[in-house]
């Protein structure tokens, strides 16, 4: 089912992000191997780029670590 344009609208507005490029995020992540670097440098510079928050390389390095090693907690409560 696809979101009709009202909402997509919408969303644009709040966000500052365009319906292509969440689709694309959305493509990236449903096909993408997460353990596979370069598919997490992707989506690490995407979501940085959407956010306009910069992310240091090591921070970047330090993230793609943890999801790589299974390092990420399963609860959320863990992660707070």
């Amino acid at each position: 089912m696809e979101f009709k344009d009202d909402l997509w609208k919408k969303v644009e507005k709040k966000t500052k992000v365009n319906k292509d490029t969440i689709i694309d995020l959305a493509k990236k992540l449903q096909g993408g191997n997460m353990k596979d670097e370069n598919t997490l440098r992707e989506v690490i510079n995407t979501l940085s780029l959407m956010t306009g928050k910069k992310v240091s390389k090591e921070q970047e390095d330090k993230i793609i670590n943890t999801i790589v090693s299974d390092k990420v907690p399963k609860n959320i409560d863990k992660m707070f």
